[in-house]
């Protein structure tokens, strides 16, 4: 368990270098330190998650690298590189950030039923340099884990995953108010109280139950706060684009569902697009086939951003 930092809302009014910094804030996931005041937890404790038949115990799932799977009936057998810790050190399994069935988690992609070509591609730009350098720890993470997966792992592992079927695990809901929140396990968490507070130029993402997010149910839901008006915003932009910035849809196809090359953006984490598109925006996706993107998003506003996305994670796929 984490302490808690605030979010805090953005002040309107501000510089774009002052909007992307602010944009930084909640996009990014957030690692405090583990609070040494924080209560210890019984190894023997029996675990569930909601929809599950399957028990852990706490201690299982607090070692290192263990990924429980809750729902085997939702995918294919999976390999061991998804599952398994078999060395010291890298790679992890896939299924420690990305799930056993590529759901993910606001912090991490979600994989699920994306191209295999794409996978490759993507975890070649890790591996040299053209992916990994920002200051986000999960982009770090992934670069070491594509320095250290063999070929033939990570042939697997993209087969297995781009053959699942994705299912959409956020509802994306415009409102002017929000939970205050703070970061937790790599996650927003509302407030104990119920507070609220504007939401200002941000999305805020929860899970839906807290528990079962820290457990790692990858049928774990989340909802995305955007600002109102986003998703009719951003659906514009998507179709006609914003001044300088081409039509979303003139690459990720008609209600971005993307192509054989291009991944699909409908049903996904809005937090986690708007995170790319600052990485684009900053030039941390340096990869040949990124440069499309680093000129879109270089065009793109936050406000920009932000509708594109929450019209992104409230497509049905």
């Amino acid at each position: 368990m984490f302490p808690v930092v605030a979010t805090g809302a953005p002040v309107g009014g501000e510089s774009p270098d002052a909007q992307i910094s602010a944009a930084e804030a909640w996009a990014f996931p957030q690692f405090p330190p583990p609070d040494p005041h924080a209560p210890k937890s019984d190894p023997a404790r029996i675990i569930h998650v909601a929809g599950s038949t399957r028990s852990y115990t706490q201690a299982q799932l607090d070692v290192e690298h263990f990924v429980p799977d809750w729902f085997p009936q939702d995918h294919l057998a999976a390999p061991p590189i998804v599952t398994v810790d078999r060395h010291p050190g890298w790679p992890w399994p896939c299924a420690e950030c990305h799930m056993v069935n590529g759901a993910g988690v606001p912090a991490t992609a979600s994989i699920t039923g994306l191209p295999k070509a794409y996978i490759l591609e993507q975890v070649a730009a890790f591996r040299h340099g053209q992916r990994g350098a920002s200051a986000s720890r999960t982009t770090r993470d992934m670069a070491n884990e594509a320095r250290s997966i063999n070929d033939e792992d990570l042939e697997t592992a993209a087969s297995y995953f781009s053959r699942l079927e994705f299912v959409p695990h956020t509802s994306v809901i415009e409102s002017a108010s929000v939970p205050k929140t703070h970061w937790e396990d790599f996650v927003q968490r509302p407030d104990q109280g119920g507070a609220r507070e504007s939401i200002g130029e941000r999305i805020v993402e929860v899970a839906v139950s807290f528990d079962d997010y820290r457990h790692n149910s990858d049928r774990t839901r989340y909802i995305a706060y955007v600002p109102p008006g986003s998703i009719a915003r951003g659906a514009a932009i998507a179709a006609s684009g914003s001044g300088a910035a081409p039509a979303c849809e003139s690459c990720h196809g008609a209600k971005l569902q993307g192509t054989e090359l291009i991944p699909p953006l409908a049903g996904r984490s809005p937090t986690y697009i708007v995170r790319e598109l600052l990485l684009f925006r900053a030039g941390q996706r340096s990869n040949p086939a990124a440069a499309p993107m680093r000129l879109e998003a270089s065009q793109l506003t936050v406000d920009d951003m932000i509708a594109v996305a929450a019209y992104a994670g409230s497509r049905t796929p």
